[in-house]
């Protein structure tokens, strides 16, 4: 009998789990040859948020990714997750962009497409399905497992069996918060062995603890290949350690035949590099173990901690665990994977930090509850959908079939920034993100701006100036300084600052001393749009004896009835819709209570903030396209009540 075949997804599904997918290409460059070696089924190395990350915090071009791993893995087939109509993204793309990127992906050097929907709707994986088939690439399908009152054994084959008629070439069991149980892991895949034709694979996570379990049934059940990573990136919320189950299997019937030094030699590897970064260890915790309450999957667990932390928020993760459940029941029970998780995830973080269930609903909760991701697994709450659409009744069709083929459209927008056809796909996903990489990749190409590598300064300080971190599109950084001695900051110390904040690409800077902190905005003069700036607390040109820290004063007088619209979240303000569009409100706009005023891009989501009275725009303090923080001002609106 031969063992069965293991996928190894330390390169992409690990450090998602575990580093909110923080690996650089770099990272992973001087161990690829050996992990070529082992002799794997494949390695996950791309998709999921792997190409968001790499364009929205690391600097790095996705496709260039796939492109330096296949010149170091010969033998071994790469392998990406794919969000079927979601592709890399979080929302349904038009069918010629889905097209345009599968086609791409495999020339590029993608050899098998894992392609999923987050609520079993097959009708999502038509389209994706039918271009992996013409690339002639292994197409895998999956069948995302969860728990609840709709998902059954017989929801999962029929499921399956559709997925096998539109051509997959196996089919994948997609446990991505680690919930099935090692016996039931042994029914499920006895089930599908007996009734598929192709092979079966298990995806699972660490995360409640029977992820091992769960493999070794699986196993004995005749799964063909199932998932693990290296020791370093295992357990928590990501995948088992693949170490222990070869030895666990070693000399019996199902014996992997994998070298055990090599696999070592190999995590030995991830192990340095883990301390040397200072990522954490995959470690379950009881909240972990709760998993079957919150059934938050391990990618989302690592993303809600660092959204809540952005938030200043971690303390209250207990409480959105506890709602998570709630809206998941509220919503039709969807699977809690991308994009249906950071749906879920978001408004339960809503609920919580409001202190009113759903009394803000982001726009793709609202398109959800519509039916444009698809068909809810089960019924939505009539009461809860009143209350985010109203009297509105969902769509029937597929979501799909209302998106306008664009892409020939996109790629005029951004042909002044685009250098090739991977280019035109960035942006086509990822519009307003992908402009600022390209921005940046020019201003680097042209030496106006050094690269910033992640860990490091990308402003060298000089001795006695503080040390700045810039990211690709500036906005908001830290510094710090050693104070006098009587731990104030010196006025000359200000204009210091000033100087440096002037000189680079920076839009916002905190500094931070004991005892105080001081925050420098570049200003906005007033435009033929109305849009306009707080001025920054302290300015160059001001008087040399001005306060330590004066309050910015609005640039139009305040009055009685003003009242103010501040940001609910942490996140990037926009004015308009989409690139290029009208923004949404001008100084001088006449609005009514829940009218959209801006978008606030937090936590993957565009979330639209809505006007809560009726009046006039006075004031916009915000420009386009920058961070904001919790609490800060964005309008200023006259009130009519």
């Amino acid at each position: 009998m031969e063992g069965p075949k293991i996928t190894d997804t330390t390169l992409r599904d690990a450090h998602q789990s575990l580093w909110a997918t923080r690996m650089r290409t770099e990272d992973m460059v001087p161990v690829l040859e050996k992990l070529d070696e082992v002799g794997y089924f494949s390695l996950e190395m791309w998709g999921g948020a792997t190409f968001d990350v790499c364009i929205r915090y690391l600097n790095e071009d996705p496709w260039d990714r796939i492109r330096i791993i296949k010149k170091h893995v010969k033998k071994t087939p790469l392998q990406m997750l794919l969000r079927g109509q979601n592709l890399v993204g979080y929302a349904n793309y038009p069918d010629d962009v889905v097209e345009a990127f599968v086609d791409k992906a495999a020339e590029v050097g993608i050899d098998i497409f894992r392609v999923f929907d987050a609520l079993n709707d097959v009708r999502n994986l038509e389209v994706p399905m039918r271009a992996v088939k013409k690339t002639g690439k292994h197409l895998q399908a999956c069948v995302v497992y969860t728990l609840s009152p709709v998902h059954t054994n017989e929801h999962y084959l029929e499921t399956a069996l559709r997925l096998q008629d539109l051509g997959a070439d196996s089919i994948c069991i997609k446990d991505m918060a680690g919930m099935i149980a090692p016996y039931v892991a042994y029914e499920l895949v006895s089930l599908l062995k007996e009734k598929l034709d192709v092979p079966i694979q298990l995806h699972t996570h660490y995360i409640g603890g029977m992820a091992i379990g769960a493999c070794l049934k699986a196993v004995e059940a005749g799964v063909d290949v199932f998932d693990a990573c290296s020791g370093p990136l295992a357990f928590g919320s990501s995948q088992p350690p693949v170490e222990t189950l070869v030895r666990a299997l070693q000399g019996t019937p199902w014996d992997t035949g994998l070298d055990l030094h090599l696999l070592f030699e190999i995590s030995n590897y991830w192990e340095e590099l883990r301390r040397k970064r200072g990522f954490e260890r995959g470690v379950t915790r009881i909240s972990d173990m709760k998993v079957f309450d919150h059934q938050v999957p391990g990618g989302m667990i690592s993303n809600l901690v660092s959204q809540l932390e952005e938030q200043k928020a971690l303390h209250r993760i207990g409480e959105v665990l506890e709602e998570i459940p709630r809206v998941r029941a509220d919503l039709g029970y969807p699977p809690l994977v991308t994009p249906t998780s950071q749906i879920v995830g978001i408004q339960a973080v809503f609920n919580v930090l409001t202190g009113e269930r759903y009394k803000m609903v982001p726009q793709q909760v609202k398109d959800y509850v519509r039916g444009f991701y698809g068909k809810p697994p089960g019924k939505i709450d009539e009461e809860v959908r009143r209350l985010i659409i109203g009297d509105e009744q969902p769509i029937t069709c597929r979501p799909a079939d209302l998106l306008e083929r664009n892409f020939d459209k996109l790629k005029e927008e951004i042909k002044d920034l685009a250098k090739s056809e991977e280019d035109y796909l960035t942006y086509a996903l990822f519009p307003a993100v992908a402009r600022k990489f390209f921005e940046y990749r020019e201003k680097v190409r042209k030496g106006e701006v050094q690269p910033a590598p992640v860990d490091e300064p990308a402003v060298k300080p000089a001795s006695g100036e503080p040390a700045v971190k810039q990211t690709a599109a500036g906005g908001k950084q830290q510094a710090s300084r050693t104070p006098r001695e009587d731990g104030k900051m010196m006025i000359e110390d200000i204009k210091d600052f000033i100087k440096l904040i002037n000189e680079t690409d920076i839009n916002e800077l905190e500094v931070e001393t004991p005892g105080m902190r001081l925050n420098i905005r570049k200003g906005i003069t007033g435009s033929s749009t109305g849009n306009s700036s707080r001025a920054p607390i302290y300015e160059e040109a001001g008087r040399a004896d001005a306060p330590e820290a004066a309050e910015p004063a609005p640039t139009q007088e305040r009055r009685d009835n003003l009242v103010e619209v501040v940001a609910p979240m942490v996140g990037t303000f926009y004015r308009a819709p989409a690139p290029g569009a009208p923004p949404f409100v001008d100084v001088g706009s006449k609005v009514k209570k829940g009218d959209t005023l801006c978008i606030i891009e937090a936590m993957k989501l565009m979330n639209e903030i809505e006007a809560e009275c009726d009046g006039e725009i006075v004031e916009i303090l915000v420009e386009n396209a920058q961070p904001v923080e919790y609490g800060q001002v964005l309008f200023l609106i006259a009130s009519e009540g």
